[in-house]
């Protein structure tokens, strides 16, 4: 229990959405925790909680804010003294939040989260502001806090903030603002920090991996930030032993990017491409700036140049004026490119995005149809690329032990992203979290694997032979 009057400094964090945001919730952390104050995992142990939203969808945003709510309920019950509503969904509704959602106590939106010590700091001292807000204009330096809130043995890099391109249904640009780029220098400085911490895979996140640079060249031509270059910095100095690079867009990927993956041993071959869809007319509408010539060439030169790639994709259906037609040439596509992994989004129409006033919007039966008839056509060619797994010996990444049951150890091997895929399940051999082991595959579900760690006996023997 609470003494009354007590200095007590804890805080309890909730984020939301995507990898991005959540290395904002690291830099809050890790600014909070160096003011003193104390990280809790049980809500109602905190003084303080602080949730940090995604506004990108309608899904997203009502996940938000039933969270604040659920937190503002703890308040009321007398087990924490501040509720603050902080990231997209609040940069991007600002004065709506304001008014609307009383139950917050603070509102700090994405281009103040940075200074959110200050804030609370001023707070406790009677500062009676309860809005926050700047531009979107942060960017991640060198000296900016952090502190790693996944499991030692990974983490999350983030090499840029906003977006230069203006896809017609993405609200992205007006909560994030324009394409900021790191420096090389700044990016590969964290990237050894996070080593030496014993990271040993880097997860590399942007909102356009392959347009990394293109703001700080636009300034100076001779500047060296490009995503090939960053690429071979990261390869060759971080000493990480598995770098993954998520959301690269078809249009951006090069012959030397491919080189470079399929050459340097920790890159792992893993691509995470963003299709959207495939029929030209609808791409056009969502300003996707891409044929479906162009994509078909970029796939076919990543499996050609590096046929053990994973391909993995998400597809929106149900954009406005998306014809029967239409999503029947996106299956067939599918059905024809059988991808790794797919993710499939329903259209949200958006405020303020062009798609939003777009005619022909789609009703939300159709959309649930097309959204549950391509994830069942993904289902079965999932099935059966697992399958092509087994008797194969791969590395995995230990996760630690399953929570499904003790007997099991949890694992990923480098075709599997943290989170979005599935994992490797180990039921033979002991390992140690973060130790990278070799496991023979015997059996495949729908997304999951499962094998046992071979003996290093036996991985001798092999190479013998």
């Amino acid at each position: 229990m609470k003494e009354v009057g007590s200095p007590s400094k804890k805080v309890h964090f909730v984020s939301l959405g995507c990898p991005k945001n959540l290395v904002d919730t690291e830099i809050m952390l890790g600014s909070l925790m160096r003011d003193g104050y104390q990280v809790v995992e049980d809500a109602s142990e905190a003084d303080t909680v602080i949730v940090n939203t995604c506004g990108f969808i309608e899904a997203s945003k009502q996940e938000s804010i039933d969270k604040i709510m659920e937190m503002a309920e703890l308040k009321q019950a007398g087990r924490v003294q501040k509720v603050i509503a902080a990231g997209c969904l609040t940069q991007r509704y600002k004065d709506e939040l304001v008014e609307g959602l009383p139950e917050a106590d603070l509102f700090v939106g994405s281009g103040q989260f940075q200074n959110i010590a200050q804030i609370l700091r001023d707070s406790k001292a009677g500062n009676k502001e309860k809005r926050f807000f700047h531009l979107p204009t942060y960017l991640q330096e060198e000296a900016t806090p952090r502190v790693n809130s996944q499991p030692r043995h990974r983490a999350y890099l983030k090499i840029s903030e906003g977006c230069k391109k203006r896809c017609a249904f993405c609200a992205i640009p007006l909560i994030r603002g324009n394409l900021q780029s790191r420096g090389l220098k700044s990016i590969l400085s964290e990237a050894k920090v996070l080593v030496a911490g014993g990271v040993k895979e880097l997860i590399v996140v942007s909102h356009d991996f392959t347009d990394f640079g293109w703001d700080l060249r636009k300034q100076n031509a001779s500047a060296r930030e490009t995503p090939d270059e960053l690429l071979r910095v990261l390869a060759d100095e971080s000493g990480a032993e598995w770098i993954r690079v998520l959301y690269l867009y078809p249009d951006g990927v090069s012959d030397e990017t491919l080189k470079l993956i399929r050459t340097r041993k920790n890159l792992v071959k893993y691509f995470d491409m963003p299709l959207q869809h495939i029929n030209n007319e609808v791409l056009k509408g969502m300003n996707r700036r891409m044929t479906r010539e162009k994509i078909e060439r970029t796939l076919n030169s990543i499996r050609d140049q590096i046929p053990e790639a994973t391909i993995r994709t998400q597809f929106i259906v149900g954009y406005p004026g998306e014809t029967e037609a239409h999503f029947e040439e996106l299956m067939r596509f599918v059905d024809d490119m059988k991808f790794d992994r797919v993710g499939c989004f329903m259209y949200s129409q958006e405020e303020n995005t062009k798609a939003g006033t777009l005619p022909d919007q789609i009703d939300e039966k159709t959309k649930q149809r097309r959204h549950d008839s391509l994830m069942e056509l993904n289902q079965q060619i999932s099935r059966d690329k697992q399958k092509q797994w087994i008797g194969r010996t791969i590395d995995v990444l230990v996760e630690g032990v399953s929570e499904e049951t003790e007997l099991l150890l949890t694992g990923r091997n480098p075709h599997q992203a943290p989170e979005i895929d599935g994992v490797t399940y180990i039921n033979e051999g002991t390992a140690n979290t973060g130790e990278i082991v070799k496991v023979r595959i015997t059996d495949a579900m729908d997304y999951d694997l499962i094998g046992g760690i071979v003996p290093s006996m036996d991985i001798v023997q092999t190479i013998d032979q």
